[in-house]
């Protein structure tokens, strides 16, 4: 697919670099030639220096035959007007980076009108997965799938855990009749474990069910799920003002920590149920003047992947047990994690699935297109939704049966308002969800999942 992205920002980046991975044709605008030649010097795409919401640039782009048009620029108005002539240009599709809170009750009424295919947010996308994190206090990363029917949930197995030195197939009875081990990341390695993988002190397992069936299996593990009451949150970002929201009509308080000024008086007044402090957050005095130690789940949420790192060790230091992170360069994850600091949430990342998705979705022919997608393992394995069709080969036949390729493992089946965690008897039906996961890429459909 000819693909043109306006804006080589951090999401801009990050999509070029997803979308070319796949082999799409990827077109970069922005105005900026430094960040353009970062592009071009460590990517395969195209670059054009000029104003992206110009008919000129985006003519000399192509944009007539591109199947489709993301406009990531840091503006949402420029990504609107970028969005309106490349439709008006030819374009087939058109996506829009659009973040501003006050535009979110007109998102519906702007699609219609500027004929955007789709509306991506990825503030707003990290503030909802922070609060499933706060919701599952024992869980590392969480991805929900059909409607929130299923989740997926990353657990990390301490010394003293009931499940080391088990074999996945000796917990069935127990443990796992509501949920599914379906990945393990264990160093630098991935399983999608059959029956005979035993579970090991260090190993970080992916486990999907229901969310009654998660929180059952996490309270018989000793797990005792305990509501969390109160959170600290470092950073006044638009990524903490959705998500102050979340918590405070969950119930949660909220303590929020800015060094500049006019985001106090923001937040103060779009958010009057929070406590604002008007300081800096990687003062070890303040933090515990604000009593860290007490907190029920601390946040960092600053533009700086340094001064996050800091404050979220010095919180982990202080006992508190939910520490999340925000980091805009996940290449250094696996140097994160041995500090310590598990619970790491990257915005980019996040709305480059959501954008990476849909793209997957137009590509494919069929009515079985991908649903929800969800990275894992710092990207290395997916989670895909896809729900059968009358289109889909081998209905009605019994999972153990089934030709199923390598490194894929069938996670879920939804029908109607009931999770099923498939054993071999079961089958796929007509307008059955369908949940995977798999390591290897670009599955469009779900009959890809099948040998032949």
């Amino acid at each position: 697919m000819k693909i043109i992205i306006v804006g080589d920002g951090k999401v801009g980046y990050t999509l070029s670099d997803n979308l070319s991975r796949e082999g799409h044709d990827i077109t970069i605008i922005d105005n900026q030639e430094h960040v353009l030649k970062k592009s071009t010097d460590s990517l395969d795409v195209i670059a054009i220096k000029g104003n992206g919401a110009s008919y000129a640039v985006q003519e000399s782009a192509g944009i007539s035959e591109a199947d489709l048009l993301i406009a990531a620029t840091s503006t949402d108005e420029v990504n609107m007007i970028c969005c309106l002539i490349g439709k008006k240009l030819g374009a087939k599709h058109t996506i829009a980076r659009i973040r501003n809170p006050e535009y979110n009750e007109q998102l519906k009424m702007m699609k219609q009108e500027m004929g955007l295919s789709m509306v991506v947010n990825p503030e707003l996308a990290a503030a909802i997965e922070i609060s499933r994190l706060v919701s599952f206090p024992s869980a590392i990363s969480i991805g929900t799938f059909a409607d929130g029917k299923v989740s997926l949930i990353e657990y990390r197995i301490e010394s003293g855990n009931p499940l080391v030195g088990k074999a996945i197939s000796t917990l069935k009875e127990k443990y796992t009749s509501r949920i599914i081990i379906c990945a393990i990341n264990r160093g630098s390695e991935i399983f999608i474990p059959k029956g005979d993988f035993v579970i090991a002190v260090g190993d970080n397992i992916h486990i999907a069910g229901s969310n009654k069936g998660l929180n059952d299996f996490l309270y018989s593990l000793g797990q005792n799920e305990k509501k969390i009451k109160s959170v600290m949150i470092v950073g006044g970002s638009l990524i903490a003002f959705y998500l102050s929201r979340m918590l405070i009509d969950g119930g949660i308080q909220v303590k929020i920590i800015e060094k500049k000024e006019n985001k106090c008086e923001y937040l103060c007044e779009t958010i009057p149920e929070a406590m604002v402090i008007y300081g800096d957050g990687t003062e070890k005095e303040l933090l515990d003047a604000e009593g860290i130690s007490y907190t029920g789940a601390f946040i960092a949420l600053t533009d700086m992947d340094e001064e996050n790192l800091i404050m979220s060790m010095y919180a982990a230091y202080k006992g508190v047990s939910k520490v999340i992170t925000k980091i805009n360069r996940l290449e250094y994850t696996s140097v994160i994690k041995k500090a310590g600091i598990d619970r790491v949430i990257s915005p980019k990342h996040i709305a480059a699935n959501e954008i990476v998705r849909y793209v997957r979705s137009m590509e494919s022919m069929g009515g079985d297109s991908i649903k929800t997608l969800y990275r894992i393992i710092g990207q290395q394995a997916e989670m895909i939704e896809f729900v059968a069709t009358s289109e889909t080969y081998h209905l009605n036949v019994p999972i153990i049966e089934l030709p199923l390729k390598k490194n894929l493992l069938i996670t879920a089946i939804v029908r109607g308002d009931d999770v099923i965690i498939p054993k071999g008897k079961n089958c796929i039906m007509e307008g059955d969800t369908v949940i995977i996961v798999t390591t290897m890429k670009q599955l469009d459909v779900l009959n890809q999942i099948f040998a032949s």
